[in-house]
């Protein structure tokens, strides 16, 4: 089966070239400070992708905002937003996922960001560390599932306590977000087989033996100036039935025709599809 491709949106605003007269950003110009964002999206959407990823960044503008933006944008492709989970409480990311979701058609995906670099995750008024912060996403995936299945949801955790919680109709219609996570600990890999749809590695990992049953196997590919068929030979190798690909800053835009043009249909033609 040929693995789905996703792109990773460039949410950090464009650089201006360091020389008059010298353009260093390849991206198209834009009238506004989401315009890229929406070319990129609705690029990889014409292209064929399976999808785009929010990522969390720190200097970028918020996933979850250029999520809606990039839902609003395209009309088939799968949109990730990826969020640290001490942002917001897993009530009201429920509430808004499944806004999105509604108006979407049940596009929306979700990349939990749970292993923050320690000044990062202090910077965001996160002081918990180690496998606390593992034990805290399993609340957080779970009490953001229940009230989005249940009409009189109740939890009683460590980090989270709801009671008689439920989004209801017409909200709780849609689908909940497919879940992405990473890591290679033992608590990673405990937290995707509890809730994880994909699994998402990089390149060199042992995918065969860290894969959680019953999830997925993503890879996190920086795309560079390899070759399509280069890339194709990567992805065969790594196992992977989903590729979340990071292209070049200011390089996205060529990256997804790229993809669609060269990448896919190599790939369908050696799966003889």
């Amino acid at each position: 089966m040929t693995a789905e491709f996703h792109l990773t949106l460039p949410v950090r605003p464009a650089p201006r070239p360091a020389l008059p007269g010298v353009v260093t950003d390849r991206r198209p110009p834009a009238r506004g400070p989401f315009d890229v964002l929406d070319q990129v999206a609705r690029g990889a959407d014409l292209a064929g992708l399976a999808g785009v990823v929010a990522p969390f960044d720190p200097a970028g503008a918020d996933a979850l905002v250029v999520a809606g933006g990039a839902l609003r944008a395209t009309r088939h492709a799968v949109v990730t937003a990826a969020f640290h989970p001490a942002a917001t409480t897993p009530v009201y990311a429920a509430k808004l996922s499944a806004s999105l979701q509604r108006f979407s058609g049940g596009r929306l995906g979700w990349l939990p960001v749970v292993d923050l670099d320690p000044a990062v995750a202090r910077a965001h008024g996160d002081v918990l560390t180690g496998p606390d912060r593992y034990a805290r996403a399993d609340e957080f995936l779970t009490v953001a599932k229940g009230v989005w299945t249940q009409e009189k949801f109740t939890f009683e955790g460590r980090f989270y306590d709801v009671l008689d919680g439920g989004l209801g109709r017409p909200l709780a219609e849609r689908p909940f977000p497919r879940v992405f996570l990473s890591g290679t600990s033992d608590e990673a890999l405990a937290l995707s087989a509890a809730h994880a749809d994909v699994h998402l590695f990089d390149p060199g990992d042992d995918v065969a033996a860290l894969l959680p049953d019953g999830v997925r196997a993503g890879l996190r590919l920086p795309l560079g100036d390899a070759d399509p068929a280069r890339i194709a030979d990567e992805v065969r190798a790594s196992g992977a039935s989903v590729v979340v690909a990071v292209a070049h800053d200011g390089d996205e835009l060529r990256a997804a025709y790229r993809i669609g043009e060269h990448l896919l249909p190599l790939l369908r033609e050696e799966d003889g599809s």
